[in-house]
């Protein structure tokens, strides 16, 4: 994270001081409260962002959080395109950080689609139909691996 480093640096600190444990996880650092995932940071080519994994439950009473893309369900960014961003929000960003941290204690977990809430693509419903050594693997997948596979179809 070259392009990052002075709002790694920051955002790291931060991190730091709200008691979370380092890590590096996906090749990014990643900030845990007692093995549990909190945060992650990560660098994009037009930002640099501060994921909450469990981002959609948190108030987000300053509107800063974003979600990547209309399909992920859990995790939100607080993107960022220069260092003074992360300055001016430090205080904002620690109390997210302490907000993510009272989820994890408090055991919430997001409330996701199921598998078969997302929709099969007709081909492919043809084909789950028409092959049932296809339908067997693809029922024999993981959830989320479903999932990845449906969105990709779609």
């Amino acid at each position: 994270m070259k392009k990052w480093k002075e709002e790694t640096i920051l955002l790291r600190q931060i991190c730091l001081d709200s008691g979370l444990e380092e890590d590096f996880k996906w090749k990014h650092p990643c900030y845990t409260f007692q093995g549990k995932n909190i945060v992650l940071i990560h660098g994009f080519k037009d930002y640099c962002a501060l994921l909450f994994y469990k981002g959609a439950l948190l108030k987000d009473t300053d509107g800063i959080l974003i979600q990547q893309t209309e399909n992920v369900q859990s995790a939100r960014q607080i993107r960022f395109t220069k260092p003074e961003e992360v300055v001016d929000l430090a205080s904002t960003i620690k109390a997210y950080v302490f907000e993510a941290i009272e989820v994890e204690k408090a055991g919430l977990k997001v409330k996701t689609k199921k598998t078969s809430e997302f929709e099969i693509v007709g081909e492919f419903k043809e084909i789950l139909e028409r092959n049932s050594n296809v339908k067997s693997v693809f029922e024999a997948l993981t959830p989320g691996r479903q999932k990845s596979y449906l969105l990709y179809f779609s």
